[in-house]
């Protein structure tokens, strides 16, 4: 294991796919990658409004983060997000919505960090050491009864309320997001998806995928491809980063596209 020690801060190396699948007419997923942040959005609300509310979300989430001037907290992220709450359901439609999920790279009194965070059942996964971990925990209704035992995995592959999310972006509802603060090592590498790719993949697969492919833009097409060979049944948006250097040269390269030796992070209210 190899991690950064306290002011070297990492960049990241990304690749990024994204596919609107093979039965939806809309493309509702944004995506946005930093040299030091990626994130995916998952529109939800149909006719162009979840759309609005995914690209409207990482816009929030790009200007914002830009202002920290690099000195990026969980409560950072908090506040971002209230604002982006705001901002979809001031955008007009009462049906829009989004999740969110992805990570940052922040610096800690001892080693750089990935500040992970999720509102939804879009997912954040960590590939450590040639194994896969789901870091981040889906808000679904399907998570909830898998937690309390109500139901099995097999089960929850095939539950017809599958799709619905506890916790979302501009719906009126519940939009607390999580947060986990995790050491950054030299060989990490992180996926960062909405459940069109989640819902159609195992581990096992996307696993194999990202040990195979070591350059992350191949690595991203690939899992895209691969869940639309499998029914592409949902859009499909895809973030692969490598941990790439530990030197900033240039300013931030921004791209926004639209159509557990871990500490859950409490924000206090």
């Amino acid at each position: 294991m190899s991690v950064f020690p306290t002011g070297v801060i990492p960049t990241l190396k990304f690749g990024c796919a994204t596919d609107k699948g093979l039965r939806r007419v809309l493309n509702e997923d944004s995506m946005l990658a930093l040299d030091s942040l990626v994130a995916v959005a998952d529109g939800m609300g149909g006719h162009e409004a979840g759309e609005v509310a995914s690209s409207l979300c990482l816009k929030v989430v790009a200007e914002g983060y830009a202002r920290t001037g690099g000195e990026f907290t969980a409560q950072s992220m908090d506040q971002l997000l209230t604002e982006a709450d705001q901002a979809i359901i001031e955008a007009g439609s009462a049906r829009a919505g989004t999740t969110l999920t992805g990570a940052a790279v922040v610096s800690s009194a001892s080693t750089a960090q990935w500040l992970v965070f999720n509102i939804g059942d879009s997912r954040t996964y960590r590939l450590s050491g040639g194994v896969l971990e789901q870091i981040s925990i889906d808000h679904s209704e399907v998570q909830e009864l898998l937690d309390r035992g109500e139901l099995t995995t097999a089960e929850a592959a095939t539950y017809p309320k599958r799709n619905v999310v506890t916790r979302a972006l501009g719906m009126r509802a519940d939009s607390r997001p999580d947060f986990w603060m995790l050491p950054i090592d030299s060989t990490d590498r992180l996926l960062v998806c909405s459940d069109g790719l989640s819902s159609e993949l195992g581990d096992e697969q996307i696993q194999e995928i990202l040990r195979r492919f070591l350059d992350p833009q191949q690595a991203a097409d690939e899992l895209v491809l691969c869940a639309l060979a499998h029914g592409g049944r949902d859009n499909v948006s895809v973030i692969v980063a490598d941990v790439a250097s530990t030197e900033i040269d240039e300013p931030l390269d921004v791209e926004i596209t639209v159509p557990r030796e871990q500490l859950e992070i409490k924000i206090e209210e």
